[in-house]
């Protein structure tokens, strides 16, 4: 069993990895004995985080660096940097992620096109820059893998003021598809988390104490918000042999907010 989620000789890449889902994310391929390179805007922190998962003893190890993905020129880096620290590349996972909140009336322009630029502009770019390395390490019966990090809000019509990062998830989703459906042949798979709340930077203000995370808990179906081990297994299944025959799919890792709806129709009725 151990060895259909075994990362042993694999490297990864992953995208605002130092904090949140892409840090959970890094941990649990260093547990399973990847090579993880983990990038984001603030290099420091990186470090950090790559100093901590080396020191638990883990098969694996972990490498902070660098990388912005909100433009061409840090993409660029990015892809270079990778590069000169390997030659292999086995797993990409796209996590680096922003999100911006207003009202409608009064969203900025500016703010729609810098959420665009990083959650789905550098998505694609970094993927396609990346690509001949993955295909390289690609093969039949064990192909390379991509994991893009989308979010229940682009599955579901929930804005919350969030309206481009809602919009940009929605993109990521659709995106992955098609890419899974022209990379197969190329023995390179990609799929999309579909996460629900998780503890984050990003959601701070709303998971930041535990009163708060109880609070945002009790409105998902399964009563609580998502920990390490929902990402983990999540992860290691996609990237490992036990998911070696799927692409295209979206993992909901929601506790159920990806099926809720609104009451029923004939619910005053049938009382």
């Amino acid at each position: 069993m151990q060895d259909l989620f075994t990362l042993n000789g694999k490297t990864a890449l992953i995208t605002g990895g130092a904090t949140g889902i892409g840090r959970m994310a890094a941990e649990a391929m260093v547990r399973a004995g990847a090579r993880v390179l983990i990038a984001s805007r603030k290099g420091h922190a990186c470090e950090a985080v790559a100093q901590e998962l080396n020191a638990l003893d883990a098969p694996g190890s972990a490498e902070g660096f660098a990388g912005d993905v909100g433009t061409e020129e840090g993409i660029i880096a990015l892809v270079d940097e990778v590069k000169s620290r390997t030659e292999q590349l086995d797993i990409l996972m796209n996590n680096s992620g922003i999100t911006w909140g207003a009202e409608l009336k009064d969203f900025p322009h500016q703010a729609w096109e810098k959420v665009m630029n990083v959650n789905v502009t550098g998505v694609f770019d970094l993927t396609r820059r990346l690509l001949p390395m993955l295909i390289k390490s690609g093969e039949l019966g064990d192909p390379a893998r991509v994991i893009n990090v989308g979010s229940v809000m682009g599955e579901i019509p929930m804005g919350d003021g969030a309206y481009s990062y809602s919009a940009s998830k929605a993109a990521v989703i659709h995106m992955s598809k098609i890419l899974a459906k022209e990379l197969a042949h190329k023995h390179v798979t990609v799929n999309a988390l579909a996460p629900g709340p998780f503890v984050s930077r990003m959601t701070a203000f709303a998971t930041g104490d535990e009163e708060k995370r109880e609070k945002v808990g009790n409105d998902v179906p399964l009563g609580r918000v998502g920990c390490y081990e929902d990402i983990a297994g999540s992860v290691l299944f996609l990237s490992g042999k036990g998911g070696a025959y799927v692409t295209g799919a979206v993992v909901p890792i929601s506790g159920g907010i990806n099926v809720m709806s609104g009451q029923n129709i004939f619910g005053s009725v049938m009382e």
